[in-house]
């Protein structure tokens, strides 16, 4: 799979499920202190994610997107056995019961 910068919720929601069926953890990572209602996140700590997987994928979330979207350079450096992608819109697009259905 080819991995762009950014994921909107919908595209991180089919994509993790996806993936992880295909043996692959997909973790939204929690930048900002400040969980998303109903959402499995992980809040970032650097020395703890380096130890996942390698080819795991780390979807990485703030307020709007943007700071995250900034930073994945630098996330991309420090994770470079992981795949790192910003959520578009971050924290404030999050529809909290937004669901993906089988087809």
């Amino acid at each position: 799979m080819n991995f762009p910068d950014e994921w909107t919720q919908k595209e991180f929601l089919q994509n993790k499920k996806e993936l992880e069926s295909q043996g692959i953890r997909v973790l939204l990572i929690d930048t900002i202190l400040s969980g998303i209602e109903k959402a499995d996140t992980t809040l970032y700590n650097p020395h703890e994610l380096k130890n996942e997987p390698q080819g795991s994928v780390f979807v990485f979330y703030c307020d709007s997107g943007k700071a995250t979207l900034n930073r994945l350079k630098e996330y991309k450096e420090k994770f470079p056995k992981h795949h790192c992608i910003s959520l578009k819109g971050g924290r404030g697009y999050w529809r909290v019961n937004m669901m993906i259905f089988d087809e």
